[in-house]
């Protein structure tokens, strides 16, 4: 893992957004966090595909649906970074309204996508 490049895709306010709702899931579905971050698809996904590139995250197919997760592989300082900067945001905007949209998304019976 760069630091650098960590740090980099870190700075974008989009994919801070992503990697803050992502580290208090196992995973989410692309609409999930569309819904939640309440940007299009397309622009949710470019993010998604930077932070693969890096290698923050993780992303699996299944079925129509994208679901990523925070990359177990990375080293223990990548994910103490992660777990900080989540939790000390997690009450500030806009990730306190992120969390509450992705809570409030219809059609995720037992809190999962079924979209």
């Amino acid at each position: 893992m760069d630091t650098i490049k960590l740090f980099k895709a870190l700075s974008d306010a989009t994919r801070l957004r992503c990697v803050v709702l992502l580290a208090s899931h196992d995973e989410l579905c692309v609409c999930e966090l569309t819904h939640a971050l309440g940007l299009p698809q397309p622009k949710v996904s470019h993010h998604l595909a930077a932070l693969r590139k890096v290698g923050v995250v993780t992303d699996r197919k299944e079925g129509l649906w994208n679901y990523y997760r925070i990359r177990d592989g990375l080293p223990p300082w990548a994910h103490e970074v992660i777990r900080a900067a989540a939790e000390g945001v997690k009450s500030e905007a806009p990730f306190l309204h992120d969390a509450s949209a992705l809570g409030e998304m219809p059609n995720r019976p037992g809190g999962v996508c079924s979209a």
